[in-house]
């Protein structure tokens, strides 16, 4: 989870997670200590993250300039070319080689301040201190968010089949226009959805605000809470389906949400009074000082 990306912390805390592996790994430091590969103690696309982003060309406006471009693309312009990306890219080998190198160091030493650690509480205060993100214990998807269908009124016993702009999710979770890389986390009170890397969740629902559920085909999973339906794209949608079955079974909810068949007609609107506001927010995530050794 860590390793992945799955716990939005800072660096400085991400070193600590990894020297607290390595005290519970190889117990106090040593030069004759194995270590493992950095990939395998920090995440990579933090590294990655550093180095510097890709130029952009610009597209050809016309297609006379296209043409020239590829003419130019196959003679001597197009091997200087090809020269200068893979120079350009043994730069930024030797930058990540860098990055990594400093990095590695960083961890050493908040290694050493573990000494006299034992390797359970290593164990404890890495569990700990992952705990301290307010989505511990929640299963998190990536996944797309193509749509929030509002449910905008009645027409004729109906609701309006169709899609509108993507809005916001409540006042706290302003979700701009167009599809929003998020991830879809799954706990056993609530589902909620996070921007990749923030630690506060957008939205959360508990599953007393779900009504339903669904798979619209293999790859687009339809949410449906209170007065709107999210739809999202994922290639998992069938374990999103099945955890989401799992908790609601086990919280022994009142009315159990059922997966549904795609519809072949608009939906009708329950008169039902739907309930108001959000889950009870988590407070800011807080990290903690790293504990030095075992005695202090």
């Amino acid at each position: 989870m860590v390793l992945r990306g799955y716990v939005p912390t800072s660096e400085e805390t991400l070193q600590t997670l990894a020297a607290l592996r390595l005290q519970s790994l190889n117990s106090d430091f040593s030069t004759h200590a194995p270590f493992p590969r950095l990939e395998e103690l920090f995440p990579p696309h933090v590294l990655h993250a550093r180095l510097p982003p890709l130029p952009h060309r610009p597209p050809a406006k016309c297609r006379g300039a296209r043409l020239r471009a590829g003419l130019l693309a196959g003679g001597l312009w197009g091997q200087a070319l090809a020269k200068q990306r893979a120079e350009r890219d043994q730069r930024l080998r030797g930058r990540l080689r860098e990055e990594g190198a400093s990095t590695m160091a960083a961890i050493v030493e908040k290694w050493k301040l573990l000494q006299g650690m034992g390797r359970p509480e290593a164990m404890a205060a890495y569990v700990a201190l992952v705990r301290e993100w307010p989505g511990f214990g929640s299963t998190l998807f990536d996944v797309d968010l193509h749509a929030v269908r509002p449910r905008l009124g009645v027409v004729r016993g109906r609701v309006p089949w169709q899609w509108a702009t993507l809005t916001a999710l409540s006042l706290q979770s302003p979700v701009g226009p167009g599809p929003q890389r998020l991830w879809l986390g799954i706990g056993a009170k609530a589902v909620s959805l996070y921007k990749p890397g923030e630690p506060e969740p957008l939205d959360s629902f508990c599953y007393g605000r779900i009504s339903s559920f669904g798979a619209s085909d293999s790859s687009t999973f339809r949410l449906s809470v209170e007065d709107r339906d999210l739809l999202f794209e994922t290639s998992q949608v069938d374990e999103i389906a099945q955890l989401l079955k799992t908790y609601l079974a086990s919280a022994g909810a009142q009315r159990l949400p059922r997966p549904q068949e795609p519809p072949t007609s608009p939906p009708t609107l329950e008169p039902t009074v739907l309930p108001q506001g959000l889950c009870p927010a988590p407070g800011p995530w807080q990290h903690r000082p790293p504990v030095g050794s075992s005695h202090s």
